[in-house]
Formats: C-alpha cells, structure tokens, sequence
C-alpha cells in the first residue's frame, strides 16, 4: 500500500495546533536500528516531510541479523520537542499507547489526536493546559492511572501517520499507521480530565523512613540538571526516545564529580529518574546503587588520569 503525505502532514499540523514548534524525527529499520535522527523545526519539517514519507516507503532488500534477507522500507517516528509551547499558558503532551478499543473510547473525547499503529492497536494524544513543567511527570502518571492499560513507558514518540510499520512480525505487508481522529487545538483543563474520570488521585507522601545524607546548602543547589542529561542522551535500542539508562549515568557521573557522595547521589537518582523509579517498582532495587558505583568508579578512574 502507497504511503498517504496528507496523513503525516495532517498529524504534523495536529501537533502544531496544541503548540509544538519543533520535532525530533527519527528514521529506523524493520529491525528498528536507529539510521538518523535530527531535530527540525516546524517550518523545516513541513517543507522537508513529503521527500521524507517518500523516502521511507521504497522498499529495498535489507539483511536481517538471523541472515536472511527481507524486502523492506524505513520507520519515521516524530517526537514533538516543545510540550510547554503554548502561547500564555504551560500545555503538556500526554501520550496514551497500547490502547484496546475500551480504553480508546474512554480517551477518544479528551484526546486532540488518535492513531491506529497496527489492526486493534491505538494510541492517543492528550493535550493539557496549566501544568507547570517541574509538575508534568506527576500529573502524566496520574492520567496513564485513570485510564489504565497503557503503556506506562511510553515515550512521547510516534510513527507518524501515513507511514508503513515495519517490523519483522509485520512481515510481509506491514499496516500503514492511520489517524482515526483528529481535532484541531482541542486542549484539555486538568479540572475537565477530572470531572471526564481520566485523573487519578495524586500519589500518598511516603513516611520518610530513615535521615538523609547531610550535605553542604552549596552542593545542595547544585546537583546536574536531570533534563539536560536526559536530552544529551543517545537514542535507545528502539530509537523511539532518549536511553534513559544513558542519562542516569551520565547524571550521576556529574554529580559525583561536582562532589556529591554515593549514598546521596543514589538517593537523589531516585528522585529525579522515572527510569530508576520503575525499575525499582519492578523489583530491581540495586539499578541506582549500581549505576552510581559505576559512574563513581568511571569518574575516580578520569579523575586519576587527570592529575597524571
């Protein structure tokens, strides 16, 4: 099936309707290996998607890691860079993935964009106003409580609409990403999403259950800017967003090269990763103990070069 350029622009121009101003555009293989990723604005992504769409969907022979060899054209995922974008007011982005038709349903009025991925599978877009950046992972996880099965890792990126989903299951004729509805500059406020029952009660404050590490007023305000981190990240395996397990190291060398001692830089990664945060809800305690050991290790091992 030929590929459909109003699709992906129409998808694009729903974004830009919620204030996205740029897009992170990433192209991978039926193995979904990353080939590129670069950063556009929307002005440059709307002049540049058709040769892309055109691009992605010729298919040419590509050898699998198993030997074989397959005919196949090239994913494109976008990610809407600019989430807080909305002219007088904060607007977050909330994607939805994996939603069966009974979830989809309970989001399809809220949502200013929905997607069929492949046959039985959808993913909505949400676009809410008034919450403050420093809030959004809290209130993202409250509203992917409310509607329940999602995908709670999802990315906050997309293949975009109009384009075929290659993966090897999909073999040999893949679906072609389709919107199922859209509507223009249709944002949501959080006092709606509660009253529509998408807006689970706030997570309890834990009891805090032991004294923290005491640290300096000066190192306190000075730990790395997690954000940061998380953006100079490489893509992950899937090339759908940043390797969060990238970041967290990467955040936790700086931290401790900015002097900050282990048990507090574990405490701390606990704080500002959401990676670390499920991983340990998925029982794997020890990944922040180890991922600052091993950033610890890396920065004494630099630190030595160093002052040779």
């Amino acid at each position: 099936m030929p590929s459909d350029i109003k699709q992906a622009q129409r998808m694009m121009d729903l974004f830009c309707s919620v204030g996205a101003r740029s897009f992170v555009v990433t192209k991978l293989d039926i193995e979904q290996k990353l080939i590129w990723a670069k950063t556009y604005s929307a002005a440059e992504l709307r002049d540049k998607l058709p040769a892309m769409v055109r691009t992605a969907e010729i298919r040419r022979p590509h050898r699998m890691a198993s030997g074989e060899t397959v005919m196949a054209g090239e994913n494109l995922i976008i990610r809407p860079v600019n989430h807080f974008a909305g002219v007088g007011k904060e607007i977050a982005l909330i994607q939805l993935d994996d939603l069966d038709a009974a979830a989809l349903g309970r989001v399809q009025s809220a949502a200013f964009l929905t997607i069929a991925t492949s046959p039985g599978n959808h993913q909505a877009w949400v676009a809410v106003e008034s919450v403050a950046k420093t809030q959004s992972k809290e209130f993202i996880r409250r509203v992917r409580a409310a509607v329940g099965e999602t995908d709670k890792s999802a990315s906050g990126a997309s293949r975009i609409a109009g384009v075929e989903n290659w993966k090897v299951k999909n073999l040999p004729e893949p679906p072609i990403v389709s919107i199922v509805c859209g509507v223009p500059g249709r944002v949501m406020a959080p006092e709606r999403l509660q009253e529509m029952r998408l807006l689970a009660e706030p997570a309890p404050i834990k009891a805090i259950t032991h004294i923290p590490p005491r640290v300096s007023a000066n190192s306190e305000r000075q730990w790395p800017n997690y954000e940061k981190a998380l953006a100079g990240a490489p893509p992950n395996t899937e090339g759908t967003g940043p390797s969060r397990s990238h970041a967290d190291y990467w955040w936790a060398y700086l931290a401790q090269q900015w002097g900050h001692g282990a048990e507090e830089t574990t405490a701390k990664l606990m704080e500002v990763s959401e990676n670390a945060q499920q991983r340990a809800a998925r029982g794997d305690k020890g990944y922040a103990r180890i991922t600052v050991e091993n950033a610890a290790a890396a920065a004494a091992k630099n630190s030595g070069r160093n002052r040779g």
